[in-house]
This record gives C-alpha cells, sequence and structure tokens, in this order.
C-alpha cells in the first residue's frame, strides 16, 4: 500500500513495514511525515497486524528534518504529532535503524516502543548545531531512557555515538549483525512469543530513579554552560527542557519543548548557524569547476617540516596518502620528522589510535634533503619561511626537479603569488594553499588563485581540500587573501582604541563577550608578537604617510615579548601557563605612547569595542567583494567562522551585518569618519547595497 510517494505499508504475515524511501538520507520533509503518520494509523487498523516495523529503505534512516523547510509556512502533520502517533499505536512498534538517525529520524526511533540497529549505525540529537534544539519530544523522550547525563552529552555536543554506546544508554534495544529487516523481523516475531507488553517512552521514568543526582547533573551544566556558553540560547534551553522533562506531566513538557524549539527557531542566533550550515557548503561551488576536472594526486610533498609544514604532512598523512618531506639539511629534516611522530605519539598516548594503525601511516611517510626525490610528486605544498626571496629559491628547484603537470603550491599567508608564478617555467601550475596553524586541525583551507593558474589546478586544490576534510574558500591574490587582509583592518580598529583609551585586555573581554573564543591580543599572543612584528617592518617602507600607525606592538616586541612562547606579551605567561594575565608593565608602556603622541584616553564602552571592531570587518570585507577577491559574502563568513574564531551562532560578519542592518553599519562607519576619515571610509558597495536597499545575502543569491 503506497501511503505517500515517500512512504509505503507492506504487510507480511503478522509483521507490517513502514517503509520510507526519501533518498537520499530520507529526510523527514511533509510527504514523509504524512507516509510515516498514515502508515502507522493504516496499520494499527489492519486486524492482521500484531506489530509495526518501521525502516528505511538507502543508505540511512531519517537523518533529521528536511531543513530546505525552514522558514516556510508549516506543512502538517508536525514532525511531533507524528512521533506521538507512533507511540500511540496500539500495536508494538519497532524502529529498525541503520545509517545515522539523526535529529527528527531519532526522535521518532524514540517514540516507537522498541529499537533495533545495525552495528555500524550511529545516533544523534545534532539540533545545537543549528542553534536549535530537538522539537519533537527529543528533549522529554531520551531523558526518560538514560538519565540526564547522556541525554544531555548528546545534545549539547550534537555528535552521533556508536550503537553500542547506544546500547549502553538504553536508547537501543538490540544490535543487528547482517540484513537489518531480517533481523528486526525476527524480533518482532520473538516480542510477539514472548507477549512483549508496549513501552510509551512518555510513561517511562527509569531515567528518574534517582532525583538527586539528576538535579545536581542539571545544575553542572547550566554552571558550565555559563562559561562555554555564554550568551547563547539553545543551550540553555535544552538543559531547561531536560529538567522539566523530571519535573512536570509529559504533556506539559511537549508544550515547553515546542515553544522553546520555535524561540530558537526565530531566533537570530539560528539564522546565523543556518546560514552557517548552508555557507559552508556553497564554497566549493566555483566558476572553474563548470569546465576543469582534477589533476591526480596520488602522491604529495611538503616543502619544511616546521609547525606548519608538520601540521600539512599529518593532514596529508590522515587522508591516507605517501607524503615527502624535503628539508635543507638532515638536521632541519630529523626535527620535521619528529615534528610529525609526535602528533601520532600523542594520538598513540590517547588510545585514538593503535601502534600498528601509527606504524601503518609513518610506512608513508618519507623525507629527504635532495629535490630530485620529488621527481614523481603529483602536488607539492611548500611550507617555508613568511619571506619572499626564500619561497622564489625553493620554487626554482621545484620547477627544475617535478615532473610536467606537477602542481607547485605555496603556502603563504601574506606574500603575492602572482609574484612568486612569475619566477618559474610554469605558473600555470602554481596556487596558493593557505592552511590554517594547527594544519591537521583547521578546518579552512584558502585556496589562493594567481592569474596564470590553469583551471584544473584550482579545481585540484578544492579536490584536495575535500580529501584532507577541510573547508575550501575561494580567494584572490592581495596582501593577506580574503582572511588575513580582514584581521589586519579590523586589528587596527582594535589598536586605535587601544591607543585612544580602552586597554589591551578590555578589548579582549568585550569581543570574548561577543562570542570569540579569544581576543585580539590573546590571539596574538598565541600566534606570536613577533610574525606580526616582521610583518609591520616588511610592510614599513610601502606603508601610506596618511594611515595611522600604532606603535604599541612595536614597543613591546622591542623587548622581546613575543606572547606565549615567551612568557610575556600583552599578557603575562607564569610557570609556563597558557592563560596569561594582566601586566601593569604593558599597561605602562600604552600610557607612554599615548603621551608621546598627545592622546588624552577615553574610555569606549563594551558595546562601542563590539562595533569598531566589526564595523571595519564588514567595511574592509566590502572591499574584498568589490575586487573580486572573495566571490561572494559567504565566502568571507565561511573564513572568519573557520580560520579567525568568529562566534558561529553569530553566522560570520556578513551575515550579522544583515541581521544589525547595512544601514545601522554605515551609519557608524560615518560617524566614526568624524574622528579619523582615512581609517574610517565607507566602502563603495556598503553604500551602493544600502542606497539600493540590498543585502549581503542578496549578492549569495545573485541578485
Amino acid at each position: 500500500m503506497q501511503i505517500t510517494d515517500k512512504v509505503s505499508l507492506k504487510v507480511e504475515g503478522a509483521i507490517g513495514y513502514v517503509v520510507v524511501d526519501n533518498p537520499p538520507v530520507n529526510a523527514l520533509g511533509q510527504a514523509v511525515r504524512e507516509g510515516i503518520a498514515g502508515g502507522i494509523r493504516a496499520a494499527d487498523a489492519d486486524a492482521a497486524v500484531q506489530a509495526v516495523v518501521i525502516v528505511a529503505k538507502g543508505r540511512t534512516f531519517p537523518a533529521g528534518a528536511d531543513i530546505t523547510e525552514f522558514g516556510k509556512p508549516p506543512m502538517p502533520p508536525s514532525l511531533p504529532e507524528v512521533c506521538q502517533v507512533v507511540e500511540d499505536c496500539s500495536k508494538p512498534v519497532i524502529a529498525a535503524l541503520h545509517g545515522t538517525a539523526l535529529g527528527g529520524g531519532l526522535e521518532i526511533a524514540l517514540s516507537a516502543h522498541y529499537r533495533i540497529a545495525d552495528a555500524a549505525a550511529k545516533i544523534g540529537l545534532p539540533e545545537i548545531n543549528l542553534g536549535l534544539l530537538p522539537g519533537a519530544s527529543g528533549t522529554q523522550r531520551m531523558p526518560r531512557i538514560t538519565r540526564a547525563a547522556p541525554a544531555l552529552d548528546m545534545m549539547l555536543s550534537g555528535k552521533p555515538v556508536g550503537v553500542v554506546k547506544a546500547a549502553e544508554m538504553g536508547v537501543i534495544d538490540e544490535i543487528s549483525t547482517g540484513d537489518l529487516t531480517a533481523n528486526a523481523t525476527a524480533y518482532a516475531t520473538r516480542l510477539l512469543a514472548e507477549s512483549a507488553a508496549r513501552r510509551p517512552t512518555s510513561e517511562r521514568r527509569e531515567g528518574f530513579d534517582d532525583m538527586a543526582a539528576y538535579d545536581a547533573v542539571i545544575a553542572a551544566r547550566r554552571a558550565a554552560l555559563a562559561k562555554s556558553a555564554k550568551g547563547q540560547l539553545s543551550p540553555f534551553k535544552i538543559v531547561d527542557c531536560v529538567e522539566a522533562a523530571a519535573k512536570i506531566p509529559f504533556a506539559d513538557g511537549m508544550v515547553m519543548e515546542r515553544a522553546a524549539f520555535m524561540e530558537c527557531l526565530t531566533s537570530d542566533q539560528s539564522k546565523g548557524m543556518i546560514h552557517a550550515f548552508f555557507a559552508e557548503r556553497q564554497t566549493a561551488k566555483i566558476p572553474e569547476a563548470a569546465t576543469a576536472k582534477p589533476r591526480a594526486m596520488d602522491k604529495l610533498a611538503v616543502i619544511g617540516g616546521g609547525t606548519m609544514g608538520a601540521g600539512i604532512a599529518v593532514a596529508v598523512l590522515d587522508a591516507g596518502l605517501p607524503v615527502v618531506m624535503i628539508e635543507r639539511d638532515q638536521e632541519s629534516l630529523d626535527r620535521g620528522r619528529a615534528n610529525v611522530e609526535k602528533v601520532y605519539a600523542r594520538n598513540l598516548a590517547k588510545g585514538r589510535i593503535d601502534a600498528t594503525q601509527m606504524a601503518a601511516v609513518l610506512e608513508r611517510f618519507s623525507g629527504s634533503t635532495d629535490y630530485a626525490s620529488l621527481a614523481d610528486v603529483d602536488l607539492v605544498i611548500e611550507a617555508v619561511f613568511e619571506e619572499m626571496e626564500v619561497k622564489k629559491g625553493v620554487f626554482a628547484q621545484l620547477d627544475a626537479a617535478m615532473k610536467p603537470g606537477a602542481i607547485l603550491a605555496t603556502n603563504t599567508s601574506y606574500l603575492n603569488i602572482d609574484e612568486l608564478a612569475a619566477t618559474i617555467s610554469r605558473p600555470q601550475d602554481v596556487v596558493g594553499l593557505h592552511f590554517f596553524s594547527p594544519a591537521n586541525i583547521m578546518k579552512l583551507l584558502e585556496i589562493v588563485v594567481p592569474a596564470q593558474v590553469s583551471d584544473d589546478v584550482v579545481v585540484t586544490g578544492f579536490a584536495l581540500a575535500k580529501l584532507l576534510r577541510k573547508i575550501p574558500v575561494r580567494a584572490g591574490v592581495c596582501d593577506g587573501f580574503i582572511g588575513n587582509r580582514l584581521l589586519a583592518v579590523y586589528r587596527r580598529a582594535a589598536d586605535y582604541m587601544m591607543e585612544d583609551g580602552a586597554s589591551p585586555y578590555e578589548i579582549d573581554a568585550a569581543l570574548r563577550d561577543f562570542g570569540y573564543p579569544m581576543g585580539p591580543y590573546q590571539v596574538s599572543d598565541l600566534a606570536g608578537g613577533d610574525i606580526g612584528f616582521a610583518t609591520r617592518k616588511r610592510k614599513a617602507p610601502i606603508r601610506d604617510p596618511n594611515e595611522r600607525y600604532v606603535e604599541i606592538a612595536d614597543r613591546i616586541c622591542e623587548r622581546g615579548w613575543f606572547g606565549q612562547k615567551t612568557a610575556r606579551g600583552y599578557y603575562l605567561y607564569e610557570n609556563g601557563a597558557r592563560v596569561g594575565t594582566e601586566d601593569p608593565e604593558v599597561l605602562a608602556i600604552i600610557d607612554d605612547e599615548r603621551r608621546r603622541v598627545g592622546i588624552n584616553a577615553t574610555s569606549f564602552s563594551v558595546e562601542e569595542i563590539q562595533n569598531r571592531y566589526l564595523a571595519a570587518m564588514v567595511n574592509e570585507g566590502c572591499n574584498v567583494l568589490a575586487e573580486g577577491i572573495a566571490l561572494r559574502p559567504l565566502d568571507i563568513d565561511v573564513t572568519l567562522l573557520y580560520g579567525y574564531g568568529f562566534p558561529r551562532w553569530r553566522g560570520g560578519p556578513m551575515k550579522w551585518a544583515d541581521m544589525v542592518g547595512l544601514d545601522v553599519i554605515l551609519a557608524r562607519i560615518e560617524t566614526y569618519a568624524k574622528e579619523d576619515a582615512h581609517f574610517w571610509q565607507a566602502a563603495p558597495l556598503l553604500k551602493q547595497l544600502v542606497a539600493e536597499g540590498r543585502n549581503f545575502d542578496d549578492l549569495n543569491k545573485g541578485k
């Protein structure tokens, strides 16, 4: 019996099978919801059916809601209604899970009376990743089975768990090896033979058997979230709903959960996170992909074994590819190998891999001081010191050693790749691959496109990003590309505020309050102040004489205070501390610099610090867009989200600006321009968008 075009009911003997078939992930769109509810009702009304199995075709059980329906008028039945139909069935309902039963899919399974899962299946409630909470009974049904801690672990992390863990939690009743449908049939038949009773999850209370412990978990999570999720909505709503599950009747809990879900869904936070979710999937859509295909990438090489080079090598090794590391001498090569081995030794110590796996990975890793060993390499990534002449020397050797058609990539953070490519005989094979440190951990990969590069080289860069499980962003050539170019501007805005009266500690605190994990001066100390110092000295001869230049950072670096690596920077790091404390001597340096340039310090509110910092970021983002350095506003958002700590729940700077209002941003910039007309020049694109009543989302959509 075909219930809808996505769901059918098949009756074989005493078992009714509600079969979901909505590829690719059986998302719970309207036709699926209607079909499941209709299938359950039809099976319940069929006298021949004694038990019902919910099963899905394809690679997975329903993997969640159809998020393309978000923001559209609701179409009945709602998912909570479907879940209630499943639980209310007068015959035992067994959910047969395979693939990934996530979000609404898991909530349907929790509404069933029994659950069997394929041994390779995973379950999860990832709604928090979209600024939401489980809104179809997950916060009410899950803790009734698992207790507070396991339910909150799943909901607050958003991470899926395997079936063994799920069985330990009490969510999975049977683990299936072999044919899932056959095993689900056997399980249902056994339940019938044993006259097993229906188990409505809403009536279960074994998760509430120790209320003192339950309450203690709730209190502990609230305290932890006050530090880790300050300003966020959905994490606290999740805790509230899980607490309510144990304190009020199920029906009332469902009302509370739905109200909390709708509050989250209509919030700017959820809009920002949904934007981020789609944006990170859009960045791989590039013009070059329309006509070009990737080149071969069977063997890679890395030039340089420092922190960045070793991290890149690990990322490539983790992707299953062989890697050759080239260093200038054996001593440097030995250090590079040690840097790579250190990562895997740490993973071994933490139980992430075993000794056999570590040995197998390192078997694919080799090193040499001879560029001739690169003769059979398909793609090389140069990661040497950030100095143009050094890189030119390396590229000359690569040009001579590598086979025709091999790709030569540079990991530069700022330098002109067009200039570098022009020094060799094959500029069409040169591309920028800007990794972020630590390269084996950070998700962002800026793929920088020089003027003469071939389209297939660009496409290969994106294919490599996918292989390395990175999020790629296409960037044009300019000083700093997308991310570091914006960083230079909004850091200048921060430095101006520091010289005008705000302490670096006040600025850092204001940005943490906005949602950043660290403020700009904490980041500087972590990265090393010497890096920025070298960049400033490199740019000094070409600096615009009309530009206001703050020398505070130079005074600090001249003392050899480079941050954590020297136990002192903007902050003090005593006894190897990773978290710094405020330094009165730094404040004295700042006061001296204010006196030297004749500035009387003024105070800045938290809101004013945030507004100036972000206005500078958005304004420069407009310039980057106008110059074609970034294809779309969403590319800027993804760059700042994944490379620079911009809070995901705010969607990225351009999405945030849309929600604030571009007219508001423009008005702020025009106000700041009264103090400094050189720095605060409103971007022509920003003025144009405001005048035309458009925003960045319109540009993302090509309007």
